[in-house]
């Protein structure tokens, strides 16, 4: 079943840029996300081969499917394996998710408890790299270590939807009914079987529209339980075994990544370049450099001092498209922000924190941002659900979020409205902080960190921010870390604010909301971790939308906002579940730790020489169908 994503090209439209596609997934390494695609010419000559060279990013975190929550990794998982859907292109252009490693992709049987049953089988000739026989029990394998509590992965929330996932995650409750550590069912594993080598069984816990999507996403991919026994197998080119176009035949650790074409793959003679050379940057200088020498044929990332020049001179090179994303930064729930002086403690901390944090948002000039240092036609945001996510009735969800009728979102980002929102942000701080009204500075804010990975991009934000808060007399120190570095210091919660970005996981609001359950990987801002895990400060009330057993007053993050999403995950009626998301990000957005900044679009550089190239929605770019012309 092919799925045409007519909400990206409608993304494009309003933003008005020239593209053919765009948006990600978990999240990229520079600031100015990617995706799109241009065209241009034929084949490339290397004694009859052909070759790319490209630059997407830095040394990559991980390139096991189960692990990775980078875009980089992720494009390259998905040139190394193959799932049993993919993204493609039709004849048309339009992106599509098409059948892969599987004959076809079929509707699901309702049955009569809810539950819907997809029953799928495996193409003619699928093996993995080494000649084996990629088989259906490969799929149950590695659907379970992706959702499983041993891996523990930053996407294993991804298999929600499948029947069984509640009880592996189901914990033991203590006598006043809190969850313990330890697990209620430690053998439960999801309803996914293999019914012969070639036919595969899945039992969704309900339906869900999205989930063609989501069999082509990296999470989902097969891996074969012997090789990824050592633990170290993703790590070198000797023990990569994967079952998609390319091999992974060099890696050059903080250098290289070679993937050749590979001659098992079970749709070979549809790829047409041969071997591709990822080379591993976060210098934006170095990248524009080789761009422009000819070495490196798609650069990910540019200076941003150099984005005037580049729209000038290389206006068919020069690549801007539509993304569906978010750039923003965002607080440890856990830092204490409050003076030293403060003797409020628990609840009423949080609550004083939470109204800090969304003060200080009130400070950041987003027009400034985008104007000055984005200059790619980013959108200031005052949600965190990203621009191009749509209601049932077509609106768009973040110009239905908040509640005010004067503007959209949660705050008012115009340029008339910077002077009231510092007014106002004062007047806040003022009741916490000590004011010095000859200065206009609060002289007890404690000093903060600003966490942020190598880019120019990057650091220009950084120092803006640093700029706009030590206006008020907030001490804040930029701390810079390469790429995977970063992403596991601040998954460890080992900052007191980082910048961060997402983009849309696949085609619904929800991959924006789900992320911040207490379990998830990608929980970076530590909800329902740490201190915050006892804090019973929230409330959650489905009763008036039917969910008569659903009413928590002063519950835990877990109690409420886990329960929201699971609700949501659950429901079938899309007006009441639209209804639920609105009231996941009105909770996020309470607690002031999202700081939406700029809604996303892609910029790249492309050469004209290349034809074939294109990227989904979830920000993962195609070079196996791509020819070189002379």
């Amino acid at each position: 079943m092919k799925k045409i994503l007519s909400l990206l090209l409608a993304c494009a439209m309003v933003l008005s840029l020239a593209a053919c596609s765009g948006s990600p997934a978990a999240e990229s390494a520079n600031p100015n996300a990617s995706s799109a695609g241009t065209e241009s010419s034929a084949p490339s000559s290397n004694g009859g081969a052909s070759s790319i060279a490209v630059c997407i990013a830095s040394e990559p975190d991980t390139i096991d499917p189960a692990l990775n929550s980078a875009v980089d990794g992720a494009t390259l998982v998905s040139h190394l394996f193959s799932g049993l859907a993919k993204w493609a292109q039709d004849d048309s252009g339009n992106l599509v998710i098409v059948a892969d490693a599987a004959t076809e992709l079929p509707e699901g049987v309702a049955n009569a408890d809810g539950t819907v049953t997809y029953t799928y089988t495996l193409k003619d000739g699928v093996t993995w790299s080494d000649g084996q026989a990629v088989t259906a029990n490969d799929f149950v394998f590695a659907w379970n270590r992706a959702a499983g509590t041993d891996l523990a992965a930053d996407y294993g929330y991804m298999f929600e939807v499948v029947d069984g996932y509640a009880a592996i995650w189901e914990m033991v409750k203590d006598e006043q009914g809190n969850d313990t550590d330890e697990f209620a069912n430690p053998d439960a594993t999801l309803n996914v079987k293999a019914i012969d080598d070639k036919t595969l069984e899945v039992t969704l816990a309900n339906a869900v529209a999205y989930w063609d999507e989501l069999l082509a996403f990296p999470a989902y991919f097969p891996v074969r339980e012997d090789v990824v026994s050592d633990e170290a197998w993703a790590t070198d080119p000797s023990t990569y075994v994967s079952n998609g176009p390319y091999t992974m035949t060099g890696w050059d650790h903080n250098s290289v990544i070679t993937l050749e074409k590979n001659e098992h793959y079970h749709d070979a003679d549809s790829i047409l370049m041969d071997k591709i050379e990822f080379y591993l940057s976060d210098d934006q200088n170095n990248m524009l450099t080789n761009f422009q020498n000819g070495s490196w044929l798609l650069i990910d990332d540019v200076p941003t001092n150099e984005i005037a020049n580049l729209k000038a001179n290389y206006p068919d090179e020069f690549v801007v498209a539509g993304q569906i994303g978010t750039y923003y930064a965002c607080w440890n729930v856990n830092e204490n922000i409050l003076p030293a002086s403060s003797t409020l403690t628990g609840v009423e901390a949080e609550k004083a924190k939470a109204e800090i944090r969304n003060a200080m948002a009130l400070l950041l000039d987003r027009n400034y941002i985008v104007e000055e240092i984005g200059q790619a036609g980013q959108v200031p945001a005052s949600s965190f659900v990203a621009m191009g996510m749509t209601n049932p009735d077509g609106t768009q969800f973040y110009q239905t979020a908040g509640t005010s009728s004067d503007y959209d979102g949660y705050y008012d980002v115009s340029v008339d409205a910077l002077e009231d929102n510092f007014a106002a942000a004062v007047e806040v701080l003022k009741k916490y902080y000590t004011y010095d009204e000859a200065t206009g500075k609060f002289t007890d804010i404690p000093a903060l960190t600003y966490l942020y990975n190598t880019s120019e991009g990057h650091k220009a934000i950084g120092e803006y921010i640093q700029a706009a808060l030590s206006g008020v007399g907030v001490n804040m120190t930029l701390e810079n870390q390469e790429w995977n570095t970063f992403l596991n210091t601040r998954k460890n919660g080992d900052y007191s604010m980082a910048r961060n970005g997402w983009l849309a996981d696949y085609n619904d609001p929800i991959c924006f909301l789900d992320m911040w359950v207490t379990a998830s990987g990608n929980n970076d801002i530590q909800y329902g971790k740490g201190a915050h895990k006892d804090l019973a400060m929230y409330s959650l009330d489905l009763t008036g939308l039917g969910y008569e057993d659903i009413k928590v007053e002063n519950g835990t993050w877990a109690q409420t906002y886990d329960v929201l999403i699971a609700t949501i995950k659950s429901c079938a009626d899309d007006d009441t579940r639209y209804e639920l998301m609105h009231m996941a990000e009105d909770m996020l957005m309470s607690t002031g730790c999202i700081v939406p900044l700029y809604f996303y679009t892609d910029i790249y550089m492309l050469n004209s020489s290349v034809d074939g190239f294109f990227s989904n929605p979830l920000g993962y770019k195609y070079f196996m169908y791509c020819t070189v012309s002379e």
